[in-house]
C-alpha cells in the first residue's frame, strides 16, 4: 500500500481530522468515552473518504429552529398562543438559513440533512398540531385530536418522501406543500384569531370546526402530488435590478402593516398555487 510522503504538507482538513482522532487529556478524553465521534463518508475528487466531526455553523441554525419549535409547544401549553405562533415563524427563519448557509459555505453533510429533517418534524409537524389543538381543537373531542394527528402524520410522511427523493427530485419544485409553509398557515391562523379575541370561551364552536377542517386539508396538501415552487433557484449571490430591492422593501412594509393577516393570506395563496398549477397542467394535457 502506498504511503504518503512525510515531507508533503497536510491540508487543514487533514490536520483537523488527525487531531480529532488523537486522544485528548483530561475532561476531553473522558467525554470521548461517553460520546462516540461522528464519522461520515464523503466523496472528494471521485474518492470516498471518512471524515470526523460535524459542521458547526449550519447545525447552529438547525438547533435554533428546533429550539423555537420546542418553545412554541411550551408557550401553547401555557396558553400563550401568540408567542407560540411567532415562535413557529422564527423556526421558519432559522430553517431557511441553515440550508442556505450550508450551500453557500460548502458545509452540507448527511448529518446536517438528517438533523434538519428531525428538527422540521418537531417545529413544523408536532409543534403546529399541538398549538392548534391546545387553542381550538381540544373541545372537539375525537374529531379534534384526529385532525391534529392527521396533520402530524402527513408531515412525517412528507418529510420521509422528501428524503428518499432528494437526489432525483426537481430542485425548482416541491412535490406537496412544504412542511414550513403548512406550519405557517396553522400558526398565522392561530395568531389572527388570537388578535380577534377568539380564545377559550370566546372561541365560537363553528370556527373551531372550520379550523379543524383546515388543519386536515393542509395536512393532506403536504402529501398530495401537487407541484410547489421551491424558490431554491434564486441566486442570492448574484446581481439583481434595482427595482427588485424596491419590491423587497415594499413587501416588508406590507407585512408590518398587519403581520398575522398578511402572512395568512400569503401562505394560503401559496398553498392554493399547487392545485391551481396542477389543474392547468391537466388541462393542457387534455387539450394536447
Amino acid at each position: 500500500m502506498d504511503k504518503q510522503d512525510a515531507s508533503t504538507p497536510k491540508t487543514a482538513t487533514e490536520q483537523a481530522d488527525a487531531g480529532a482522532g488523537q486522544a485528548q487529556p483530561g475532561s476531553t478524553a473522558a467525554l470521548d468515552l461517553l460520546v462516540d465521534e461522528h464519522e461520515e463518508e464523503v466523496s472528494i475528487g471521485g474518492r470516498t473518504e471518512r471524515r470526523k466531526g460535524v459542521y458547526l455553523l449550519p447545525n447552529l441554525f438547525t438547533t435554533g429552529a428546533l429550539f423555537a419549535g420546542f418553545y412554541a409547544i411550551i408557550a401553547a401549553l401555557r396558553g400563550n398562543y401568540e408567542a407560540a405562533a411567532i415562535a413557529i415563524f422564527v423556526a421558519m427563519v432559522f430553517d431557511g438559513l441553515d440550508g442556505r448557509v450550508a450551500r453557500l459555505t460548502n458545509t452540507s453533510s448527511k448529518f446536517g440533512a438528517e438533523y434538519d429533517s428531525l428538527s422540521d418534524m418537531v417545529s413544523f409537524g408536532v409543534a403546529p398540531a399541538l398549538v392548534v389543538f391546545s387553542w381550538a381543537l381540544d373541545d372537539l373531542g375525537k374529531f379534534g385530536w384526529s385532525v391534529a394527528f392527521i396533520y402530524v402524520a402527513c408531515a412525517a410522511l412528507r418529510l420521509a418522501r422528501f428524503n428518499t427523493r432528494i437526489d432525483t427530485a426537481d430542485k425548482n419544485y416541491f412535490t406537496g406543500l412544504a412542511s414550513p409553509a403548512a406550519a405557517a398557515i396553522i400558526a398565522s391562523t392561530v395568531w389572527v384569531c388570537h388578535d380577534e379575541g377568539w380564545v377559550g370561551v370566546g372561541l365560537p364552536l363553528e370556527l373551531a370546526v372550520v379550523v379543524g377542517l383546515l388543519t386536515a386539508v393542509v395536512g393532506v396538501l403536504m402529501i398530495a402530488n401537487f407541484p410547489y415552487y421551491s424558490f431554491k433557484s434564486i441566486d442570492f449571490r448574484g446581481r439583481v435590478p434595482f427595482v427588485v430591492m424596491i419590491l423587497v422593501v415594499l413587501v416588508f412594509g406590507l407585512v408590518t402593516v398587519d403581520p398575522p393577516r398578511i402572512l395568512l393570506l400569503a401562505f394560503l395563496a401559496y398553498a392554493a398555487s399547487g392545485p391551481v398549477t396542477q389543474f392547468f397542467k391537466w388541462r393542457k394535457r387534455g387539450q394536447a
